[in-house]
This record gives structure tokens, C-alpha cells and sequence, in this order.
């Protein structure tokens, strides 16, 4: 994980938003637009587009930036991409503000 691509990523407030949004996707997205068996694999695109109000090519170009630097995982399911939060990863990055900044 490159921390510099990681920061460059958080300081884009829409990024950070999703990444904020992903953390408790019941509480954040309406919930017709989740169906609950679809939240194992995490929030459609389509979903987070709407919410963010912006583009799709711009959601998409955000989005695949999160998952190229381990931020976000995918899961393609037929037409869909759906998007969840890297805790993993995410634990690493809290990891490394804490011990070496």
C-alpha cells in the first residue's frame, strides 16, 4: 500500500464521503436502494452515484482509484460492481498514522 497515493486519494472530500458513507451503508443510503442480501457484497455504483449527485464516469473513476490503492473491495455480480469498505487495509492505514506520524 502506497500511503502518498492513499493521502492523495482522502484528500478528494467526494472520496473521503464514500468512504465515510461506506462505513454504515444502512444508516447512509436510502434504503430502497439496498436490498438486504445485496449488502454482503457491499453498495452498487448506482447507488452511490445517486447519492453523490455526480457523474457516473466520475463515481467510476473514484471508485476504481479506491480499489487500485486497497481502500474499497469490488464485487462484480452479472451488470452490477458493488463496493465495500477494505477494513483490512484501513486498520493499516490508522496503523501507520499512529506510529509514524
Amino acid at each position: 500500500m502506497d500511503m502518498v497515493d492513499i493521502f492523495k486519494i482522502l484528500a478528494n472530500e467526494h472520496r473521503l464521503q464514500i468512504l465515510q458513507w461506506l462505513k454504515n451503508p444502512h444508516a447512509n443510503f436510502i434504503a430502497e436502494d439496498i436490498e438486504p442480501e445485496v449488502t454482503d457484497y457491499g453498495v452498487c455504483m448506482s447507488v452511490i452515484q445517486k447519492k453523490a449527485g455526480l457523474s457516473q464516469s466520475t463515481i467510476s473513476s473514484y471508485l476504481t482509484s479506491m480499489v487500485n490503492c486497497g481502500l474499497l473491495k469490488s464485487v462484480r455480480e452479472g451488470q452490477w460492481t458493488y463496493y465495500k469498505r477494505n477494513e483490512e487495509k484501513l486498520q493499516e492505514l490508522a496503523s501507520y498514522i499512529k506510529n509514524t506520524l
